[in-house]
């Protein structure tokens, strides 16, 4: 039986071999991993699909495979190695040679009955994946030179196939013959050029790392963010000194549940405050359909460092939470994602991103918006700084506020009135709110229905 890579999801066509957890004559079960892939910011278990013996081994650790990539030959138990029919999941691979076999079909496709909006259509991705394409047809765009963010797909989900290839192929040609003029628009987007490679050993020795599929998803997330959304970033500062001190108080009656009290728990807290007055700065810009998405739903990403980049994790449904239950699902969520054991869903449907530094140190930073987000907050380390309060200099622990949002959906003042609400929330935090109850220490209900959206139309400017 040979195993080969499954469809990964979305936008995620193949993956590096972080850890391979077989050997070569090893029994294994259906379902039992038998290599971890990262893919993106994730690492994904691939399972056994059947019962056998471990025949061979087809890939190593740090090799990075595609989707129908073999990746391990099992033995059945009580029969000869014998060949087996691909997994669905390289049926698209064999579909596009057996059309390839028969060039008198291509008459079928014809271009009256393309869509009305020929070339002018360009694909609006929300999670900064590309279109939804099989890796076949992938393959085919690379091959051609046409970009897939140009090609209407009409399967289900949006998803681009083999006959909407086609298609749009024969409307660049129907409109280059129609109207010559015309055809330099129709081609497809011509990439930036890239920045030329430089040898810097011909000024010092240099050590060359390959960059992980995490740092590429990381870089690339980061590029589009900057590169697409307008950034303004508000910075204020909050005084913390008599969090700082509650924060001690209830430093034991936590420890006691197994639970760490960080700031970063507290923080969220003021965050869903400032959130539900302002909920602007908890949506998204849908600029296809002229949208402004305002969600009912708050649910929180927290920037974790890891040893390979930057994750951020989600909380879901923060503003039903108390503290104590943040604190708890915090800390699970960092230990799973550390240890890169977080699921690729546990990664989406963020509605606003906090990125914590005061435990390594700093001020005030830009931190960058996570798009599709519109806003994000930053948090300096606090120090003690010389604060007049009543006529009187006092000695308080300020901390750094930063507020980065999007300028085409928040107005400079909206912005301000943010930062000064969350600063609000957070100093007027008591000891009702963190102190332990029954109520408290509950764990989190589990919400199995799908949140509420409103969508209201967003101004032209």
């Amino acid at each position: 039986m040979e195993i080969r890579l499954p469809q990964l999801g979305e936008g995620a066509d193949s993956g590096v071999v972080v850890n391979i957890l077989v050997k070569v004559g090893e029994a294994v079960k259906k379902n039992q991993t038998l290599i971890e892939l990262e893919s993106g910011k994730a690492v994904a278990p691939i399972p056994s699909t059947e019962d056998g013996t471990v025949q061979e081994i087809n890939v190593k650790q740090g090799d990075k495979v595609s989707v129908g990539q073999l990746i391990a030959t099992l033995l059945s138990s009580g029969s000869a190695p014998t060949s087996q029919p691909q997994v669905a999941a390289t049926q698209s691979f064999t579909s596009a040679p057996q059309q390839h076999s028969a060039p008198h079909a291509q008459p079928t496709f014809i271009p009256a009955a393309l869509p009305a909006s020929g070339g002018a259509y360009q694909y609006q991705s929300q999670s900064g994946f590309p279109p939804p394409a099989s890796p076949s047809v992938r393959a085919m765009a690379r091959d051609l030179g046409l970009d897939l963010s140009r090609v209407r797909g009409t399967e289900s989900g949006g998803r681009i196939g083999l006959a909407d290839l086609r298609n749009y192929v024969m409307q660049i040609q129907a409109m280059a013959t129609a109207n010559p003029s015309s055809a330099p628009q129709s081609q497809p987007q011509v990439a930036a050029p890239k920045s030329p490679s430089i040898d810097f050993s011909q000024w010092g020795a240099v050590t060359k790392k390959p960059l992980t599929g995490l740092r590429r998803a990381i870089a690339k997330q980061m590029n589009d963010s900057w590169s697409t959304i307008p950034h303004v970033t508000q910075f204020d500062e909050a005084d913390v000194t008599a969090i700082s001190q509650l924060r001690k108080k209830y430093l034991a009656d936590y420890d006691k549940k197994g639970v760490s009290l960080t700031l970063t728990a507290i923080i969220l807290k003021a965050v869903t405050v400032a959130l539900k007055k302002y909920p602007s700065m908890n949506s998204s810009l849908d600029l296809e359909k002229d949208e402004l998405v305002l969600k009912d739903y708050i649910h929180l990403g927290v920037a974790v460092d890891t040893e390979q980049g930057l994750i951020v994790p989600v909380i879901r449904n923060a503003d039903q939470k108390s503290i104590f239950e943040l604190a708890a699902e915090i800390s699970q969520v960092a230990e799973k994602t550390r240890s890169r054991k977080i699921s690729p869903d546990d990664l989406k449907g963020g509605t606003f991103t906090i990125s914590n530094l005061g435990g390594i140190g700093g001020g005030h930073f830009t931190p960058i918006i996570n798009k599709p987000e519109v806003a994000i907050l930053g948090i300096g380390r606090g120090v003690p700084k010389a604060v007049v309060q009543n006529g009187k200099i006092e000695v308080r622990s300020m901390m750094p506020v930063c507020v980065s949002y999007d300028h085409r959906v928040v107005d400079g003042a909206e912005g301000a009135r943010f930062t000064r609400a969350f600063i609000e929330a957070l100093e007027n935090i008591s000891d009702s709110d963190i102190q332990l109850s029954n109520a408290a220490t509950k764990p989190a209900a589990k919400i199995l229905v799908a949140p509420k959206v409103q969508v209201k139309k967003a101004g032209k400017k």
